[in-house]
């Protein structure tokens, strides 16, 4: 991502600001579990005895998540975004 940032020459953002602003949104406007947003930014969630016992990756939830988040970044119909082609 901030390869892009740099390829897009966009000089007032940071990763560190896109996951903190993630963050915040699933803390102040979702009901979405503390330790699912810190596990879909690749935090290590808990100590090592809760590491040990919680071997699941929640992938259906971290999804619904994901997708929560996509809506709230880019509402249906508020841009047009054409299809790729294939090459």
């Amino acid at each position: 991502m901030e390869m892009l940032l740099r390829r897009m020459k966009v000089e007032n953002a940071t990763v560190h600001g896109f996951r903190s602003s993630f963050r915040d949104w699933c803390g102040d406007e979702t009901e979405f579990p503390r330790e699912l947003a810190e596990a879909a930014l690749a935090h290590r969630v808990g100590d090592a005895v809760e590491r040990v016992y919680r071997r699941s990756k929640a992938i259906e939830k971290r999804h619904q998540l994901m997708e929560s988040w996509v809506a709230y970044c880019e509402p249906r119909g508020s841009a047009k975004v054409a299809p790729l082609r294939k090459a």
